[in-house]
């Protein structure tokens, strides 16, 4: 009877200690899932600043007709000129926006296991997609810049506006950053959801 009672204590203790050692992964996994959130919305909105800010102004001659003469003509270089830049843009305003409110959202549920976690997970993925399709067409467009096209008769541009093109490449370098931290966030949920469908079975 006394081995009996015995053995039902210490089954109900190794219980506890089982389950405080659930929540206390459960809570670093959060926090480090926290600490690449808010990172991922850093870099994002960096991004979004470095590119809302990038405009130059140069003054380059230009020849009308080849009989008249060089004319100095001042040429402007905005990142809303290009449609690829806007939507690197709206992209990151969105994946920073986002990064904000899922932080909200996991700091008001750290210590409490809800069905949000998937939902976030799967806007997170959706994110990936996102700034990868945003960073693509905006590395498209820069390279154009960069090199030209010849087939086209396009010619290249970052020669004469350097600055804008920098400031344009570190924009799409920062956001692609902030790309693979949303991958990162994502594949932390993918282990997580693992080792917990592992230990149940």
């Amino acid at each position: 009877m006394e081995s009996q009672d015995n053995n039902k204590v210490s089954g109900s203790v190794d219980g506890i200690g089982g389950s405080k050692g659930g929540v206390g992964m459960s809570t670093k996994v959060s926090i480090c899932d926290l600490i690449l959130r808010v990172l991922a919305l850093l870099l994002t909105l960096a991004a979004a600043i470095v590119l809302g800010v990038d405009k130059q102004t140069k003054v380059v001659p230009f020849q009308f007709t080849p009989t008249l003469p060089l004319v100095n003509v001042e040429a402007h270089a905005k990142w809303h000129y290009l449609s690829a830049f806007v939507y690197s843009m709206v992209a990151n305003i969105i994946a920073c926006s986002y990064g904000a409110i899922s932080s909200l959202i996991l700091l008001g549920t750290l210590y409490r296991k809800t069905g949000l976690v998937q939902i976030i997970t799967v806007f997170d993925l959706v994110m990936v997609g996102l700034l990868f399709s945003a960073n693509g067409a905006a590395l498209a467009i820069g390279l154009m810049g960069y090199k030209g096209n010849s087939h086209v008769q396009w010619n290249k541009v970052c020669n004469v506006f350097d600055k804008f093109c920098d400031q344009a490449a570190i924009s799409i370098v920062l956001s692609l950053v902030g790309s693979l931290v949303f991958m990162a966030l994502v594949a932390v949920a993918v282990l997580t959801f693992h080792k917990r469908f592992a230990s149940r079975n």
